[in-house]
């Protein structure tokens, strides 16, 4: 190896480590750092009895849900052993709605079966978060590859995955049927329309006197 290549070796060795420390190249303008949603399946199995909940099951069941604090963009499911028990179904489907929430008809796989005599309630609650931001690995002006930087992304991201109402919709989006009610959508438009001008009255009367 001649005296210029040792040299050139010797300057690019420095390069390669910074380069290495500066995190992936990112040329194009879709963040790395994308929302990851999470699910949790908590059950709590009620006893039944004639086809309803036994006594007391009931106030259990709303006693279990206020200590989740059960709201919107939770998933109440109940997984049932044997036949179809209408009444308990119906009362729990009451306590549910307490909540202002209706039962959902997609019930999650538990591990351990459900024991006959027995109605099992599932909830399933998710969570986004975008992993790894802040991430300040690669400074994008210190660089010529037309490259973002690592942290781009981080910050609407995050923001998104805290603020979404229901973190499954970051998944599957949306079902158009929920949100496509037109007598929903017509009544901003309706109230707006009705309403009338501020300047539509007669102007007050003002006097530049004092009191």
């Amino acid at each position: 190896m001649t005296k210029r290549s040792i040299l050139l070796a010797t300057l690019a060795a420095p390069a390669l480590m910074l380069g290495g420390c500066m995190g992936t190249e990112n040329r194009g303008l879709e963040s790395v750092h994308q929302p990851v949603v999470a699910r949790n399946d908590y059950a709590l199995d009620l006893a039944t009895a004639g086809g309803r909940l036994a006594p007391g099951e009931s106030r259990r069941l709303g006693g279990w849900m206020n200590t989740m604090h059960l709201g919107f963009g939770d998933r109440v499911a109940i997984d049932e052993a044997g036949a179809s028990t209408g009444p308990a179904r119906d009362q729990v489907a009451a306590v549910v709605a307490s909540y202002g929430l209706l039962l959902s008809e997609d019930t999650p796989v538990s591990n351990a079966p459900v024991t006959p005599g027995t109605m099992r309630v599932i909830v399933s609650r998710m969570h986004a978060s975008v992993p790894g931001c802040p991430d300040w690995s690669r400074n994008s002006s210190a660089e010529f590859e037309s490259s973002t930087s690592s942290n781009y992304g981080c910050a609407i991201n995050t923001n998104l995955a805290a603020m979404v109402a229901n973190p499954g919709d970051l998944v599957r989006g949306a079902d158009p049927d929920t949100v496509s009610d037109t007598a929903v959508n017509t009544k901003a438009i309706d109230a707006y329309r009705k309403k009338p001008a501020t300047g539509a009255g007669a102007l007050d009367a003002v006097s530049a006197k004092g009191s």
